[in-house]
């Protein structure tokens, strides 16, 4: 993958991701953001191809998890940020977030937020260009709460209108949802037509709707667990 050094501005991540590109950071208590333009691209299906175990569909519809969508932004991002058993560290140092936060004020970035009673317990954030939601990162502090908030995202972006859902990397948890890689030309030819379209962020979507998109998901699942 090829990365450059460059002063990043909210409007400038804009240009970026309409391009193809994101930042990150070395880590943590990096001070340089780099933009990456990976040769092969992680996706998750919007369509048939997302899969969901049945017992996380038991989880989502009936666990003992509450769901939001943009309720504490600044939270999800902070968890992601976190140090995780297994990710002492991450790519998310302070101009990321005050970044994203800016990005989140203009209504250009996104949260899942999963709560447990009062506390936070999982989620995940991403940015919102047309059709297309580029997720950065999520978190979990509780059993199948970051796969809650992926379900809840996904079903969400399925009932907006959504077309492209890029996860920038594949990664084990992501490929047992049917997350895959694509090359660049193939991401681009993609983005190129998601960017364009019309579609619109469920932040707060009827409720009966929402559990009919989630029980799609599993409707188009494979596997018997």
């Amino acid at each position: 993958m090829s990365r450059r050094q460059i002063d990043i501005t909210p409007d400038l991540m804009l240009r970026a991701y309409r391009a193809g590109l994101f930042p990150m950071a070395e880590s943590r208590r990096g001070d340089r953001l780099y933009w990456l333009d990976p040769e092969r691209r992680g996706v998750i299906p919007l369509d048939a191809g997302f899969h969901m175990p049945r017992r996380l569909l038991r989880t989502v519809l009936s666990g003992p998890y509450r769901v939001t969508a943009d309720a504490d932004f600044a939270a999800a991002i902070a968890g992601c940020a976190a140090p995780a058993p297994g990710r002492e560290d991450t790519w998310i140092n302070p101009e990321i977030e005050f970044l994203f936060l800016s990005l989140h004020r203009q209504g250009h970035a996104h949260s899942v937020e999963v709560w447990q009673e009062d506390a936070l317990v999982g989620g995940l954030y991403g940015v919102v260009l047309g059709g297309a939601f580029f997720g950065e990162s999520m978190f979990s502090r509780a059993r199948d709460a970051s796969k809650v908030a992926l379900v809840h995202l996904v079903a969400r972006l399925r009932l907006g209108g959504f077309t492209l859902l890029d996860s920038q990397f594949l990664t084990e948890h992501l490929a047992q949802f049917g997350a895959h890689e694509i090359p660049r030309a193939e991401y681009k030819r993609r983005l190129a037509h998601a960017v364009n379209a019309v579609a619109t962020w469920q932040a707060a979507p009827d409720p009966a709707a929402l559990e009919t998109a989630i029980r799609s998901l599993r409707a188009g699942s494979q596997d018997g667990a």
